[in-house]
């Protein structure tokens, strides 16, 4: 898993898959005990057996990482702004389907919660019973983003290459002083002599040019 850089959409939305509620690992970050014991008692009502309680902020990251939760739980209660820009940097890096609790909050600080991709943000504290909901949604929230993410990325490479493509004919051409088709027809020659990727050797051609022009 990585915590320092974006994890590929397919493997976030695959996590969830096939898993039962009793696999989950929930890792629960909360600076009171006594608010820690409420939610810890909410999921394993709910039948989830995996809570670890982080009970402080200090070198989080390096924990969780070490918890490697399916989900994180934040309880904040009345978290000062820094607190929660601190939290906020953290959701961005975790991968994972972040559910924060606040007992207050602002539209600016919902909006920066928004912006770190926090998937479930609750203003008004924190009931036992809610916590398995919230989780839920959560993790619903997290999967259709990263669905959109996916998609995004499939449609930005498959733009890219087919202006690769077309900038490796325009060369064909040019060089050859052939037409448009034969140029893709070389190309996929190519590609098929090699078993690799039209859009491979079209990489590979332009960079030549781009090398020694």
């Amino acid at each position: 898993m990585s915590w320092h850089g974006v994890c590929p959409p397919t493997d976030a939305i695959n996590r969830f898959r096939g898993m039962s509620e009793r696999n989950l690992t929930i890792a629960v970050v909360d600076l009171k005990p006594a608010r820690a014991a409420v939610v810890e008692e909410g999921l394993r009502a709910a039948g989830i057996q995996r809570v670890v309680v982080i009970p402080d902020t200090a070198d989080l990251l390096r924990r969780l990482s070490e918890v490697d939760p399916d989900v994180v739980v934040m309880d904040l209660e009345s978290p000062s702004r820094d607190l929660l820009e601190q939290m906020f940097h953290v959701s961005r890096l975790v991968e994972r389907p972040v559910a924060m609790f606040v007992d207050q909050s602002d539209a600016s600080m919902m909006q920066a919660a928004v912006d770190a991709g926090i998937s479930a943000y609750v203003v008004d504290g924190l009931k036992s019973e809610r916590v398995k909901s919230v989780i839920d949604v959560a993790i619903l929230r997290f999967n259709a983003f990263a669905r959109l993410q996916r998609e995004l990325k499939e449609a930005k490479d498959e733009l890219a290459a087919r202006k690769t493509i077309e900038r490796a004919k325009h060369l064909i051409m040019k060089a050859k002083a052939i037409d448009e088709q034969e140029a893709y027809a070389m190309l996929r020659r190519k590609a098929m002599n090699e078993q690799r990727k039209i859009v491979d050797i079209a990489q590979a051609i332009v960079i030549s040019h781009e090398l020694l022009g």
